[in-house]
């Protein structure tokens, strides 16, 4: 998916549509874990929908949940999803920022290992 550092770097139109896909699969994975955190608290807590949003939002972001949890399998729940969505915030900005920091490496190291392996060469050559 990405390219060798032997390579060049991707047009900026081609880098553009990978980082739109990584945004989709962010975005696809943020979706997902907000329904599946609407479903965990309709089904613990009965809670409304809209309301069911807001706490499952409220967690996924980082900001706390909003409704407290009265059932022992809805605190259950609200703790698991709680250290569920903090690792889900690592991995969207992983998968967000993986094209951006990919490219720039990849323009940092770019031409630099063929110089320093002509001079590891030509270092070797003279001190045998």
């Amino acid at each position: 998916m990405y390219e060798h550092r032997c390579e060049p770097v991707l047009p900026v139109k081609h880098f553009l549509k990978r980082v739109m896909f990584h945004g989709v699969v962010a975005g696809t994975v943020l979706v997902a874990s907000l329904f599946g955190g609407m479903l965990g608290y309709v089904h613990f807590e009965h809670l409304s929908l809209l309301d069911a949003f807001l706490n499952a939002a409220m967690l996924l972001g980082g900001m706390g949940p909003v409704w407290t949890p009265t059932s022992p399998g809805g605190k259950l729940f609200a703790g698991l999803y709680a250290l569920y969505s903090g690792v889900v915030f690592l991995i969207v900005v992983g998968i967000v920022l993986a094209p951006v920091v990919h490219r720039a490496l990849h323009k940092f190291h770019w031409g630099g290992e063929d110089k320093d392996e002509d001079a590891d060469a030509r270092g070797s050559r003279t001190t045998q």
